[in-house]
């Protein structure tokens, strides 16, 4: 029997099992109840959220044998509804069907009486995609249908439906399912199919559904068939190239210690692990949200990102002042993205500058603080002395109240030899992080042997009058051969690839190959083989330069540089990726991918 999808499997077979959405559930509930059911119903709202469940289930419960409202999945008309083959239930795809003789075929078919339950029931999903013909043809039937036919519109988008279809529904809107209600569905799920699991796991995926369980889902189902029966967090970290929570506060330490070599070598870090820029933003926001309500409350309990310890932590590195600070550049950021081809660059720019206006903020702050810890504690004459020197931030570490400065940290407890610890010398703002570095190991350290191999410049020979084109005879490769390079992909020569896939950027400048170098610079390795290298990009202009034939033997040649072995360099987009990977994946379930000992690559346009 061929695999069947979480979220297909799990799909809710009554009311009470639906996540979220408890208004929408009550007041169907209610109408079932007083036999108030309305001729047409139109449910909007976000992808995933349960618009189609919640019509079959209303078909469900109009035709269950056990009276209407009932949802029993025991007689003949629940069992239909529920695989599908109930023939007074319709599904119908307005995506596909969105024309006036398909409408016209609907109408000659409403008047007649239901075959086997109490009412026919249309539904008729994605219905903003049919033409205005259609709407008008449907608009009579729509508001008089005959007493045993209810219709059930659904749509991710309302405000493309005629005004006058929404005015003859009755109009349901479906919000995000919250965190909480997903949370419960998912480890309902993984407890069911005995699946181990970690917390923080849950909760990487949970962010990435972004309020829709069918989402959360699919992405639980492509968990589990990379890591089998134990979902960790660091098996979702490397699957969806995302950063772990603990890396993001080390990032968000090194910007408030002032440690610009830290910064850039943790961001370069993130590269090599394919983290995505604008998510690794998002997830910076949100950290930095945690902190302001943790700041304002001084409790956990409405914490969604942080534990309780690891904001106390943060805090100690992190002014109080300079959070406000954080998040209004980085918001900025996210709306400078759309206009730069090099996002990376951009939020290297915007994190060197929160790093230094690390210092104004502080030095403005101290007084008042000063002024309450004189009140407890009765020692006003050093504070005098040292009022021109910001000095008393010395005091209120003695206190060890929730404000440290920026190297506090590195100072010595007592107070002693070291009164100037936010006035001393750029150089001796950056020493001290390092040894806290080396205290306390970070991901980048794993990068620590490619260092050397990073600072040999990449030389390429044999390339004169190179032209980069931008259009001509194209290389293509269809979708069983990329699956074939899938299957034939060599993780550790990925890896390898990876860590030198920041030397390109030296390239770039040359006024031979520069434009060469941007360009695969540009993409991401995606899927390493034998023969053929694979990249990821967001643009498909991109993709379509890289695939020119005739750009191939300066690819190739730069390529070599790093790998040590000629391969064909091949560009596809990030939904391309995503849409291949879900077929690998689906593949793999039912045991159908080629066999990696006997694999016959073709490239059309190229000959391997």
């Amino acid at each position: 029997m061929a695999y069947k999808a979480l979220y297909r499997t799990y799909r809710p077979n009554t009311f009470l099992e639906v996540a979220g959405q408890r208004h929408i559930v009550k007041t169907l509930q209610n109408a079932l109840k007083t036999n108030k059911v309305a001729h047409a119903y139109l449910f909007t709202g976000p992808r995933g959220t349960g618009k189609t469940s919640m019509a079959k289930l209303m078909a469900k419960a109009l035709n269950c044998e056990k009276g209407l409202g009932n949802q029993c999945n025991e007689c003949p008309n629940c069992l239909a509804i529920n695989d599908g083959s109930h023939p007074d239930v319709i599904e119908i795809d307005a995506a596909s069907n969105n024309g006036v003789d398909e409408v016209r075929d609907l109408i000659d078919k409403v008047k007649y009486a239901p075959i086997k339950g109490k009412y026919k029931v249309y539904i008729v999903d994605e219905v903003h995609m049919m033409t205005s013909g259609a709407f008008n043809a449907l608009l009579k039937t729509l508001e008089e249908p005959p007493s045993h036919v209810v219709f059930i519109l659904a749509t991710t988008e309302p405000h493309k439906v005629l005004p006058t279809i929404v005015s003859r529904c009755q109009r349901y809107d479906f919000a995000k399912v919250s965190d909480r209600d997903i949370k419960a569905r998912m480890v309902e799920i993984l407890e069911t199919e005995q699946i181990e699991y970690e917390p923080r796991a849950i909760d990487a995926i949970i962010t990435l559904a972004d309020g829709g369980v069918r989402d959360a889902l699919s992405l639980l189902d492509q968990v589990i068939a990379y890591s089998g029966h134990h979902v960790k967090e660091t098996d979702i970290l490397e699957l969806f190239g995302l950063a772990g929570t603990g890396e993001k506060i080390n990032l968000l330490k090194a910007v408030a210690n002032s440690n610009a070599k830290t910064v850039l070598e943790t961001l370069e870090g993130f590269t090599r692990q394919g983290v995505d820029i604008k998510r690794l933003v998002a997830d910076l926001l949100d950290i930095l949200k945690d902190l302001l309500i943790y700041m304002r409350t001084s409790g956990g309990s409405l914490l969604t990102t942080l534990t309780s310890l690891e904001a106390d932590d943060l805090l100690e590195t992190i002014n109080y002042e300079l959070v406000p600070i954080y998040l209004d550049a980085l918001l900025k950021a996210q709306q400078d993205f759309r206009y730069v081809a090099n996002i990376r660059s951009l939020f290297e720019v915007v994190l060197l500058k929160l790093s230094h206006t690390n210092v104004a903020p502080v030095s403005e702050t101290p007084p008042p603080r000063q002024k309450i810890v004189e009140q407890p504690k009765p020692e006003p004459k050093p504070d005098p002395v040292k009022q021109p020197i910001p000095e008393p931030v010395v005091t209120s570490q003695k206190q060890d109240e929730p404000y440290p400065e920026d190297d506090i940290d590195f100072a010595p407890v007592n107070g002693n030899g070291g009164p100037s610890i936010n006035h001393v010398p750029k150089v001796a703002l950056v020493e001290p992080p390092v040894k806290k570095d080396e205290d306390r190991p970070t991901i980048f350290e794993a990068f620590a042997p490619q260092q050397e191999a990073e600072t040999k410049p990449l030389v390429i020979e044999g390339v004169v009058d190179a032209k980069l084109e931008s259009s001509g005879d194209k290389i293509t490769i269809d979708d069983d051969n990329i699956i074939k390079v899938m299957v034939s992909g060599l993780k550790d020569d990925k890896i390898a690839l990876l860590n030198r896939w920041g030397d390109l950027a030296s390239l770039s400048a040359d006024l031979t190959i520069g434009r060469f170098a941007a360009l695969l610079f540009d993409g991401k390795p995606y899927v390493l083989s034998k023969q053929i290298l694979i990249l990821e990009y967001d643009l498909p202009n991109l993709v379509d330069k890289i695939n020119v034939s005739a750009n191939q033997a300066v690819l190739q040649k730069i390529v070599r540089a790093l790998l040590n072995r000629n391969v064909l360099v091949y560009g596809m987009t990030r939904n391309e990726c995503m849409r291949l990977k879900k077929k690998y994946l689906e593949l793999n379930q039912i045991r159908k991918l080629p066999d990696r000992r006997n694999l016959s690559i073709d490239v059309k346009g190229y000959t391997l």
